[in-house]
């Protein structure tokens, strides 16, 4: 690369080769002059009075590349399914959703791309939420100018998982629910438990197979866990009676159904007794009581997961420790929050 300083007085003619920014504090910034403007003798003052006295002329050498090819060959590599992009606008590149979905990034690489020197790809947290047309991340190269061969190795980073960052979309399950407890089940006390769990799925475009209760019986639980799968469920939950009273026998119902735990306990408040199994291919999510009175638990961070087809393990549940706690703001702003953003 060779650079030319010129002053701005003798730059008329000139033509840019790089966007220069203008800032007013509090309405606007943008691009005043975009790369490829040629300068004229009105835009003198102007370039004064945003501080240019001088005007930076390139010539690209053998090697080399424009911050703005760099960000479009960035966007297009770092992108997989469900991300689309725009730009670049002041050599920086977007990446939006192109459908409602699950947000997933592939953090090694992540890692490795912002190693490398003069590159930046910013995101949001992994297992975030999105709305289609969203922005998820940003990426740039920090100079005019770079060598291509750091580009060429970004994009190899890229290619060895085939995606960085991609939206899983929300699949159309069938979810059922078995509501434990003998108070529920002898109707002493209305349920709670199915309208949240209806909201929930519902918000995500599934539906609900059913709603079935059963009294604090070990048995009775198991065989209406397997009647619900039977009849076609593809996510099963199981509400109530994980504490550690006598009374609470749906961890050993779930077990008897024939499911495998996965983990049983997490570092999510709230959402401590929560247990997460499988039988078969089938996710069984044990709720404990706080999955009825409060608006936002354990469960808004699984079941997302859940149904954009992902399985949930073990590992993933302990990642949930760092970012697993709930701030029970005042006026809950769930999902712009730090409850489950902290882990990979």
């Amino acid at each position: 690369m060779k650079l030319q300083t010129i002053k701005v007085e003798e730059a008329v003619g000139k033509v840019l080769s790089h966007d220069i920014t203008k800032i007013v504090k509090g309405e606007s910034k943008g691009a005043l002059y975009k790369k490829g403007h040629i300068i004229r003798q009105e835009d003198v003052p102007e370039l004064l009075k945003l501080g240019k006295e001088n005007i930076y002329i390139l010539d690209l050498e053998t090697g080399d590349i424009h911050e703005n090819q760099a960000g479009v060959r960035l966007g297009k590599a770092v992108i997989g399914t469900g991300v689309t992009w725009t730009g670049p606008r002041e050599s920086r590149v977007n990446l939006y959703a192109s459908c409602d979905g699950l947000l997933k990034i592939n953090i090694p690489a992540l890692e490795a791309i912002n190693e490398l020197p003069d590159v930046i790809l910013s995101t949001l947290p992994n297992n975030t939420v999105v709305k289609k047309g969203e922005l998820l991340a940003g990426t740039k190269v920090i100079p005019l100018v770079v060598p291509e061969q750091t580009v060429t190795t970004a994009e190899d980073i890229c290619r060895q998982d085939g995606w960085v960052i991609k939206v899983l979309p929300f699949q159309e399950l069938k979810v059922g629910a078995v509501i434990t407890g003998s108070e529920v089940y002898k109707k002493r006390i209305q349920d709670g438990f199915g309208p949240v769990i209806t909201e929930k799925v519902e918000a995500f475009g599934s539906t609900i197979l059913g709603i079935d209760f059963a009294p604090d019986d070990t048995s009775i639980i198991a065989a209406k866990i397997n009647k619900m799968a039977s009849d076609g469920a593809d996510i099963i939950f199981v509400t109530g009676g994980m504490s550690v009273d006598p009374d609470d026998v749906t961890p050993n119902a779930i077990r008897l159904a024939g499911a495998k735990v996965e983990k049983y306990g997490a570092a999510a408040l709230p959402g401590a007794m929560f247990m997460l199994a499988y039988l078969g291919d089938i996710p069984i999510m044990g709720v404990p009581a706080c999955g009825m009175f409060f608006k936002i638990t354990i469960v808004d961070l699984i079941l997302p997961r859940l149904l954009a087809g992902e399985r949930v393990t073990r590992k993933d549940i302990v990642a949930l420790a760092c970012g697993g706690l709930c701030r029970s703001c005042p006026e809950c702003r769930y999902p712009n929050c730090t409850f489950g953003k902290g882990s990979h």
